[in-house]
């Protein structure tokens, strides 16, 4: 009688051991959407959102320090109509920089290769809501350019915090957060060097957080 109610749980134990875990089905399902090459949107978004993840992220970050470093630089040996023309050409070279950046830190922008997700998506999307901010820094701007650092400082920034959501990681909160209450504070704090002193809170914070980047993808 014992030997007959022992077979049943021991052939259960045996099934539930050789079974996979709800870690390895996900695991096989990113490595068959990175492997294979099939669209990452067959995968569900707690699998696409895990396979986003993998991502470094610094490309980016990396392309706004050294713009905003030279900005900063270049800001006390130009006049102001030229590091206005700078700045707006700057800010917008970051993402052609930052493309570029990617193919030597991995991330690869437009590689074909490289499975596209629903949170790529909305990084993107979160981009692009952050430059419709330029419709309200240019007429701004036109009545007082030395808005000009403070509002694309802080419209560039913005899109940090969809990807803080997307990555579960507080790095994009602190950098939006710290960065535009510092922009605020050193453009009334030093009205004659308003240019130098917010490249160098950006600097500041874009090292923070690739710091902080670089910790979360080591420790993946």
């Amino acid at each position: 009688m014992n030997d007959v109610i022992e077979r049943p749980l021991h052939q259960s134990k045996r099934n539930y051991l050789s079974s996979p875990s709800s870690s390895q089905i996900e695991r096989s399902s990113l490595d068959k959407a990175q492997n294979q090459l099939l669209s990452a949107r067959d995968l569900s978004l707690d699998e696409q959102r895990t396979l986003f993840k993998q991502n470094r992220f610094i490309a980016m970050p990396l392309a706004g320090t050294i713009v905003w470093a030279l900005l900063g630089i270049a800001a006390p040996f130009v006049s102001e109509v030229t590091i206005t023309w700078m700045l707006y050409i700057g800010t917008g070279a970051i993402f052609y920089l930052g493309a570029g950046l990617s193919y030597l830190t991995g991330e690869r922008f437009f590689s074909k290769d490289k499975p596209k997700t629903s949170f790529d998506t909305l990084f993107f999307v979160g981009m692009i809501m952050s430059l419709m901010v330029f419709g309200i820094a240019m007429p701004v701007a036109a009545i007082d350019h030395t808005t000009v650092p403070l509002t694309l400082g802080i419209l560039a920034g913005l899109m940090w915090m969809p990807l803080s959501w997307s990555i579960e990681h507080w790095v994009g909160y602190f950098h939006t957060g710290t960065r535009t209450s510092g922009i605020v504070a050193v453009w009334y704090l030093f009205p004659d060097a308003r240019v130098e002193a917010i490249s160098a809170v950006i600097v500041a914070v874009y090292i923070v957080s690739l710091y902080a980047l670089e910790r979360r993808y080591q420790s993946l």
